[in-house]
């Protein structure tokens, strides 16, 4: 194994995952693929130029199985001097709270995690360790479920943040990346095998309840066995083919779909399309609002276009319509407009708040300053130069802001705008107050005039989601 490091590089290098001066959050499970992309990244980092530290998420569902593999991975990082970023959340009561499967609640709680993490500005690369094996699982489950080229893509090489708390359109500077895509699990382990480096077997990866592992430890070896020796190659080739395809795709979109037509389709231009494009518009024009449709959906939506039956409004999932008029498919929300929030709240120092109108945790810790250079110093505020008590809210018309790096003060709407947050959440984008001026907004560096100088005292302003239990009881 002893090209497997240079493998990677190429990789990584082919497609540009990593760049020097990265700030590297490797995610480790304490498993074989996370473990050897580690040893991976540490034997790489003096020629990628990179900075690594470890990343782990603790999903409380095997008992003190998942708290020793915390443990170990807490123990591998102290071993090879590097920082630890860790965090745990009770996955079955999210499950059950957004009737998600465990699989999903899962993965939907530990990229929240990453993506706080980048958020925050704490690293700006997470690093997951997905091999050629996943890619290969994930293709024959999207087939097997029925999918499109934008499902047989499986998983991508890189996937940039920009969700719900992400006004991240610092893109390149806020990215997940999976270097192993090109790996074989079996190579990952004979490679830890060869350094001696041990690692953690998780007991659910065995369970033949859940779809994957009837995957991969049945329907693939079978398919190796009597129809293709290198069927997980095909598969991952396939996955590759059609990522191109998509990326092709979106650009035809992008000419016909006005980027600001925010789920509006004119019907003129929809008609004189192929119906494979046609198609993709219309998912095109429902995620510009937050929409997902499947296939059957798109289907009645163009049956609507055609005017078939004379029908002239479709009903869509979460309470959407989309209706015919004007020469125009427009999307709509049946639920009536909500009120106007607005929330407020003291922020001691040190001390936490809770903000239920976004289901957030806000903390303000006091970091000497000894310990500030351990901090991301576009995040830390000079506590001599804050006047007043410190409160959280949302931001209001006419607050303005100047993040460090830019050359003006500019308005925190237009901001927001540049970032490209949208919708109800735009309305209650936080911010934190000193006094009457605005010192700390979500995803913004702190203004310069507020960084601490060497050696004084600092604040940092940190989030979490607000746990359902302690947002009734009125815990902080």
């Amino acid at each position: 194994m002893q090209t497997l490091p240079q493998d990677v590089l190429a990789y990584i290098r082919k497609l540009v995952l990593l760049k020097t001066g990265d700030r590297v959050g490797v995610a480790v499970s304490g498993g074989a693929d996370s473990v050897a992309l580690l040893r991976l990244l540490l034997d790489l980092r003096g020629e990628l130029g990179i900075v690594l530290s470890v990343v782990h998420f603790n999903h409380q569902l095997r008992g003190a199985e998942s708290d020793e593999d915390e443990r170990f991975v807490r123990e591998l990082a102290r071993h090879q001097e590097l920082e630890l970023h860790s965090e745990s959340g009770n996955v079955a009561t999210h499950a059950e709270e957004k009737h998600l499967s465990l699989e999903t609640a899962a993965r939907e709680m530990r990229y929240q995690f990453f993506r706080r993490l980048l958020l925050g500005g704490t690293v700006n690369r997470i690093a997951t360790a997905h091999t050629l094996d996943d890619q290969a699982e994930t293709v024959l489950l999207r087939i097997a479920r029925g999918a499109g080229s934008r499902g047989l893509a499986g998983i991508y090489p890189q996937l940039t943040v920009s969700t719900q708390h992400s006004a991240l359109s610092i893109q390149s500077a806020a990215t997940i990346v999976r270097p192993l895509l090109s790996t074989r699990r079996k190579d990952l382990e004979a490679y830890l095998q060869g350094l001696g480096q041990n690692w953690r077997e998780d007991s659910s990866n065995r369970d033949l309840r859940h779809a994957r592992n009837r995957v991969r430890h049945g329907i693939l070896p079978r398919m190796e066995r009597h129809l293709n020796p290198a069927v997980r190659e095909a598969l991952a080739e396939t996955a590759e083919i059609a990522r191109a395809e998509e990326n092709y795709w979106e650009q035809e979109v992008s000419r016909v779909l006005p980027a600001d037509a925010k789920g509006v389709i004119k019907l003129a231009v929809l008609a004189d399309l192929p119906l494979a494009l046609q198609r993709r518009v219309v998912r095109a024009a429902a995620e510009s609002v937050g929409l997902r449709l499947d296939f059957r959906h798109v289907e009645r939506i163009l049956g609507l276009a055609s005017n078939a039956g004379g029908v002239k409004s479709v009903g869509l999932p979460d309470g959407w319509t989309v209706s015919r008029s004007k020469g125009e498919l427009q999307f709509k929300t049946e639920s009536p407009g909500a009120p106007e929030l607005s929330y407020e709240y003291r922020l001691p120092v040190p001390g936490t708040v809770d903000a239920p109108a976004i289901k957030t945790r806000f903390e303000a810790l006091l970091v000497s300053g000894k310990a500030a250079k351990e901090y991301n110093p576009e995040h830390l505020l000079d506590r001599a130069g804050l006047s007043g008590e410190l409160c959280v809210r949302n931001w209001r018309a006419g607050d303005r802001f100047w993040p460090a790096h830019t050359k003006r003060l500019k308005k925190i709407k237009e901001l927001l705008q540049e970032r490209h947050v949208t919708g109800p959440e735009r309305k209650l984008w936080p911010v934190v107050t000193s006094g009457t001026e605005v010192v700390w907004i979500r995803g913004f560096p702190v203004t310069a005039s507020l960084r601490p100088k060497t050696g004084t005292e600092a604040v940092v302003i940190r989030e979490t989601p607000q746990t359902k239990s302690k947002a009734k009881l009125g815990l902080t």
